[in-house]
C-alpha cells in the first residue's frame, strides 16, 4: 500500500511542557514523549524491545485488534542518517518490505515505503510493499530523536525484522527518492507476546560464529604456520607449539562453523556459497589431521612428498578461510569497521611472514656461503 502525502509529511511537534529536557536517548524504561498531536492509536499497552542497542533503536508494538498491529520505532537523528525497519519472510533483506524515515535538517524530513527486490539500487522500489500500512507518520519530537509511527493490517506480522542505518549525510531525495545503500544492518527475531527479541541471542550467535571462525581458521592457523616454518631452530619446542596452536585453531573453527549452521537454521537464511566454502575448509582440515596421524619418519623416502602435501594443503585452507571470512562479513552486513579490522590483522600477519621469509632465506644463503668457503679451504 502506498503511503499518502499526508503520511509522508513531517509532523513538527513540541512538548506539552517546553521546560522538559529531552535527549536523543530513548529506552524501554522511558515513557513516550508527549506530543502536541495525539498518536492515532492506544499506546498504554505497547510492549517494548531494544532491538539494536548499538544504534539505540527502540521498537514498541501491540496488537490493536484481531487484524491490526501498532508500532512505534524510535531512533536518534543526530547521526544524520536514515533509519529503516524491514519485515522479512525469511530473515533476509532481499524480498522484504521496509519503512524508512529521515530528517537531514529541521523541517526537512520524510518517510517512504520500499520493496527490497534485490541488492542493486534499481531493485529497491519505492512506494511498493507487501505490507498494508495505516496511520503512518514520521514524528520528530526533538531535533535529535525520531519516531516512525504506523499500523499494519495483518493478523500476525513477520517475526523476522531487519533494521538498517544509512550513510552519513545521504538521504532519499526528491523526486526519485532513491535509497542509498545502508552502512550497517542487523536482523532480529521478535516475540510479540513477551516484549523481547531474539536479537541478543541471534547477535551473540552471529558474533560467536564470526569471532570463532576468524580466530580459528585464519589468525590462529596463520600463527601456527609461522611457528612451523620459521621457528625450527627451537628444536622440538616448535613442533609442540605448532601442533597445539593448530589443534586449538581447528577446534575453534569447528565450533564456529557449528554456530553458523545453527544461526542459518534459526534465521532460515540461504548462504549456499558460504556453506560450501566452509565444507571445503572442514575437508581440508580433516586432511591435515589425517596427515599428522600418517606422518612418515624423517628418514622415509616419501617424507619430502608428505612435507609438500602438508604445507600446501595448509596454505590452501588458510587462503579459503580468509576469503570466506570476508564473504561472511559481507553477508552479515557487519559494516566497514569489521572489514577494516580484519583486513589490518591479515596485512600485519602478511608483513610478518614476508619479513621472516626474507630473514630465513638470507640466513640460508649465509650458511651456504660459509659451507662453500670451508670446503674450498686447503688443509
Amino acid at each position: 500500500m502506498k503511503l499518502t502525502s499526508l503520511c509522508q509529511r513531517v509532523l513538527f511537534i513540541m512538548l506539552y511542557n517546553s521546560s522538559t529536557f529531552v535527549t536523543s536517548q530513548d529506552s524501554c524504561s522511558s515513557k513516550l514523549i508527549q506530543l502536541q498531536l495525539p498518536i492515532p492509536f492506544e499506546t498504554s499497552s505497547l510492549l517494548c524491545s531494544a532491538v539494536w542497542p548499538t544504534h539505540n533503536f527502540i521498537l514498541r508494538y501491540a496488537k490493536a485488534s484481531s487484524d491490526v498491529w501498532s508500532f512505534i520505532f524510535s531512533f536518534p537523528l543526530d547521526t544524520k542518517a536514515y533509519a529503516a525497519i524491514g519485515f522479512s519472510k525469511d530473515g533476509n533483506m532481499v524480498g522484504s518490505s521496509a519503512i524508512v524515515g529521515w530528517m537531514p535538517s529541521p523541517g526537512a524530513g520524510g518517510m517512504k515505503l520500499y520493496y527490497l527486490g534485490g541488492k542493486s539500487q534499481d531493485e529497491v522500489i519505492r512506494d511498493r510493499s507487501d505490507l498494508y500500512v495505516m496511520n503512518a507518520s514520521f514524528v520528530p519530537p526533538t531535533d535529535s530523536l525520531g519516531y516512525l509511527i504506523f499500523q499494519l493490517k495483518t493478523t500476525q506480522p513477520s517475526t523476522n525484522l531487519i533494521f538498517a542505518i544509512g550513510p552519513n549525510g545521504q538521504f532519499p531525495d526528491y523526486p526519485q527518492y532513491n535509497l542509498p545503500k545502508h552502512i550497517d544492518q542487523t536482523s532480529v527475531t521478535i516475540d510479540y507476546s513477551k516484549g523481547s527479541t531474539g536479537e541478543n541471542s541471534n547477535l551473540k550467535l552471529r558474533r560467536s560464529h564470526g569471532v570463532l571462525n576468524i580466530m580459528g581458521w585464519s589468525i590462529v592457523m596463520i600463527l601456527g604456520s609461522i611457528i612451523g616454518r620459521y621457528l625450527k631452530e627451537w628444536d622440538a619446542m616448535w613442533f609442540y607449539l605448532h601442533a597445539s596452536i593448530q589443534a586449538f585453531g581447528f577446534l575453534a573453527g569447528l565450533f564456529g562453523i557449528l554456530c553458523g549452521l545453527l544461526l542459518s537454521k534459526k534465521l532460515n537464511s540461504k548462504v549456499t556459497h558460504h556453506k560450501n566454502i566452509a565444507i571445503l575448509i572442514i575437508l581440508l582440515a580433516f586432511l591435515q589431521v589425517l596427515a599428522i596421524i600418517l606422518r612418515p619418519g624423517k628418514e622415509s623416502k616419501i617424507r619430502k612428498y608428505w612435507n609438500w602435501y602438508h604445507h600446501n594443503v595448509g596454505r590452501i585452507l588458510i587462503i579459503f578461510a580468509i576469503l570466506n571470512t570476508f564473504y561472511g562479513l559481507h553477508l552479515g552486513g557487519e559494516g566497514s569497521k569489521w572489514f577494516l579490522a580484519y583486513g589490518v590483522i591479515i596485512v600485519v600477519l602478511l608483513i610478518v611472514i614476508v619479513f621472516l621469509e626474507i630473514r630465513m632465506r638470507m640466513i640460508a644463503r649465509r650458511e651456504i656461503r660459509s659451507f662453500s668457503k670451508s670446503v674450498e679451504m686447503p688443509y
